[in-house]
């Protein structure tokens, strides 16, 4: 079997289950994920395999020794993966790998078993003997925000310490070209409760003298953002920027904003998706449109979302949040804030001689040399290894690229570029060998 039918035949085995860690009754389904990738590790001869289930969500360590005078190299992605939604709005079975020319379609195709599949296939071709050590550490609750990161990198350590980490789990720059992260953005939730009335009203009663928590709670919402699409919250604040930048026409494409719809924010694209902050209304608990009625509603709530950019802790953002929904309540409503989750944002060093080695590596796997790129979504499990092991070296890279639909229907992600992350990443362990 050759290298591209191998991949898909394993990423195939890893999609057909839906180990969706954000549903209660996909439980199962992540666990028997995590026994999946634990056997498929023993297949490629790693001869110290472990599924650790608890305080966290099933993971798998998979460990080869160090030659002597090697060092140890972990390899990171994880197996949990977005909920798949409305099956109308898939072209093609998201339990299944489907290929169109050089796309290869399914739910975490691209985020993150793609990233399981580099990795097996990058051990298979060193047929259980490879160069350095290497830890195979792949995680059970990155889409939940890795809330037991710290505790288990604590309880593990002596497992995953590594002198060097690749995080296979973040993008490309585009099909064909690679890219290493430097900053990532965190992320922090909260859910806002407005109460106005005690009790529901005749909205031709009272209308226009009660004020109801529906209205109350969008006028809130609405003091966020700024008319330009800036975020309005105070104390948000950015401290980093980027020298590179996406057309405008490229952005608008890969995201599908409709026609004659404005771009969110100011600054360069690059700025507004990696460094600054980004703040969004992920969920809303109100009546349905097909129950709803002629009343005045007593109370109502809304999840909020705040992508936090590099240079802040994510629980100052959240503060920030709170002060804001307190200091902004329409109309005297009362407004409650209660605190969710929150994962740190991270810069990444790009120096050291293992990380030029993995520049190295990819610029000859893909023939280009790697874009240094932020990143804006949130890997908080990053932040946690670096303060854990604060001396090791990271390559945040990755095989999503702008066309991949991450945590949307349509998933995918490119062949080629899952052949060229292969070859870059072996060609790096034998860099790391000679290093």
């Amino acid at each position: 079997m050759d290298l591209s039918e191998q991949l898909i035949t394993d990423l195939a085995r890893m999609v057909a289950i839906p180990s969706i860690g954000a549903l209660d009754e996909h439980a199962g389904d992540v666990s028997a994920s995590a026994q999946l990738i634990a056997t498929m590790l023993s297949e490629v001869g790693c001869p110290d395999v472990r599924v650790i289930d608890g305080p966290c969500a099933p993971a798998v360590i998979g460990r080869f020794p160090a030659p002597d005078g090697a060092p140890t190299i972990c390899l990171y992605s994880h197996h949990d993966v977005q909920p798949i939604g409305d099956l109308s709005d898939w072209v093609h079975p998201p339990l299944e790998i489907t290929q169109v020319g050089d796309r290869l379609f399914g739910r975490g195709a691209a985020d993150d078993k793609g990233g399981v599949a580099v990795h097996l296939a990058t051990l298979r071709a060193f047929e259980g003997r490879p160069p350095v050590g290497i830890t195979v550490f792949i995680e059970g609750e990155e889409e939940i925000g890795s809330p037991h990161s710290a505790q288990f990198i604590a309880d593990n350590a002596d497992l995953i310490r590594a002198d060097a980490y690749i995080i296979m789990d973040a993008g490309t720059w585009a099909v064909g070209e690679p890219a290493f992260t430097t900053t990532l953005r965190g992320v922090c939730d909260a859910i806002i409760e407005v109460e106005t009335l005690d009790h529901a009203l005749h909205s031709g009663q009272f209308g226009g003298v009660a004020p109801d928590a529906l209205t109350s709670l969008c006028r809130l919402l609405a003091t966020m953002h700024t008319d330009d699409g800036d975020v309005a919250v105070e104390g948000l604040r950015t401290s980093v920027s980027f020298d590179i930048d996406y057309s405008t026409q490229s952005v608008r494409e890969s995201a599908g904003i409709l026609d004659g719809v404005r771009e969110l924010g100011t600054g360069s694209i690059a700025d507004r998706l990696w460094a600054k902050p980004s703040l969004t209304v992920i969920g809303l608990d109100t009546v349905p449109v097909a129950e709803s009625s002629n009343t005045l509603l007593p109370t109502a709530r809304a999840r909020v979302s705040v992508r936090v950019p590099p240079g802040m802790r994510a629980a100052e953002a959240l503060d920030a949040l709170v002060a804001h929904c307190e200091a902004h309540a329409p109309w005297g409503a009362h407004v409650r804030v209660i605190r969710g989750s929150v994962g740190n944002p991270g810069q990444i060093p790009v120096d050291g001689p293992l990380v030029a080695a993995g520049r190295s590596a990819w610029e000859e796997g893909f023939g280009v040399a790697p874009v240094l790129v932020g990143q804006g979504g949130a890997i908080p499990l990053v932040g946690e290894l670096h303060a854990a092991f604060p001396h090791a070296e990271f390559l945040v890279t990755g095989i999503a690229d702008p066309d991949a639909r991450m945590h949307a229907p349509n998933e995918s992600v490119s062949l080629s570029d899952l052949i060229r992350t292969v070859r870059s990443q072996i060609g790096f362990l034998e860099a790391a060998a000679r290093l």
